[in-house]
C-alpha cells in the first residue's frame, strides 16, 4: 500500500499509528500538508542566539513533545549537541530511537506534571538553558500545566521558543495558553526577543492553517 493511501486510513491525531510506519509522519504532515514550523522555529531560535552574540553549541535543550525527533534534529543541523525529549507517547520515543537515533542525550516518556521524584532529578540534572515546544500547544496536545513544568526546569536567562495557532492568541478567554502567554509576558516571566506570524502547514482541505512563532528568554518563573 502507497503511504498516501495509509494515512487516509490513520486518524490525523492518531499519532501511535502514524509514528509506527517509517516514513509515514514525515509524508503526511512534511511531504502532503507541508508543515514548516520546525525549520522556522528553529531558524528564529538561531538568529536570535545570534543576535544577542551566543553559540548554538552552548545549548543545552529541553525538546517538550519531541515527537520523532524532527525538531530535535533541526537543532543539531544548528549546532546545539545537547538535546534531551520529552513525550507522553512511547510510539513517539521509539519511532525517535529508530529514525534519529544519534539526536536526542536522553528521551523521557512522561507527564512533567507527575514526574517521579527520581525522573525531575535526572531531568535538573541536564541544567536546561532552552526550551523548545514547536507544534505541541493549544490542541490539548499538552496541557498549559505541563509547559509551565518544562519552563520551570530552564534555567534563568535561558532561551524559550515555541509556536501556537494563531486563533488561540486571539481567544479573550484568559484560562487558556493565550492567558498564560500575555500572563507571562506582562509579569515579565519572558521577554519576548522575536515573533512572527507564518504559514505552520496546509489544512486537510489545502487551506494554509497561520501560527506564530515565539522567541523569548526567561527572567523568572512563571507563578
Amino acid at each position: 500500500m502507497r503511504i498516501g493511501d495509509q494515512w487516509r486510513r490513520i486518524r490525523f491525531h492518531d499519532y501511535e499509528n502514524l509514528y509506527a510506519v517509517p516514513g509515514l509522519y514525515e509524508a503526511v504532515i512534511y511531504d502532503i500538508l507541508r508543515c514548516s514550523s520546525p525549520a522556522t522555529v528553529c531558524s528564529m531560535l538561531a538568529e536570535a542566539i545570534g543576535a544577542a552574540g551566543e553559540r548554538a553549541g552552548g545549548l543545552r535543550v529541553l525538546d517538550l513533545g519531541a515527537g520523532n525527533g524532527i525538531v530535535g534534529a533541526e537543532l543539531v543541523e544548528r549546532g546545539v549537541d545537547h538535546v534531551v525529549g520529552v513525550d507522553i507517547i512511547p510510539e513517539a520515543a521509539r519511532a525517535a530511537q529508530r529514525d534519529r537515533p544519534d539526536v536526542y542525550k536522553d528521551y523521557l516518556v512522561a507527564d512533567l506534571s507527575r514526574l517521579e521524584a527520581e525522573d525531575r532529578r535526572a531531568m535538573r540534572l541536564h541544567r536546561f538553558n532552552a526550551l523548545t515546544c514547536v507544534a505541541a500547544l493549544g490542541f490539548g496536545d499538552i496541557p498549559k500545566e505541563v509547559f509551565v513544568e518544562a519552563y520551570g526546569l530552564v534555567q534563568t536567562g535561558g532561551w524559550i521558543a515555541f509556536n501556537i495557532k494563531e486563533d488561540f492568541l486571539c481567544d479573550g478567554d484568559d484560562s487558556g495558553f493565550a492567558g498564560l502567554i500575555r500572563s507571562m509576558i506582562r509579569s515579565g516571566a519572558m521577554d519576548v526577543r522575536s515573533e512572527k506570524r507564518y504559514v505552520h502547514r496546509l489544512g486537510t482541505d489545502q487551506s494554509p492553517i497561520h501560527y506564530m512563532a515565539i522567541i523569548g528568554r526567561k527572567r523568572r518563573d512563571i507563578e
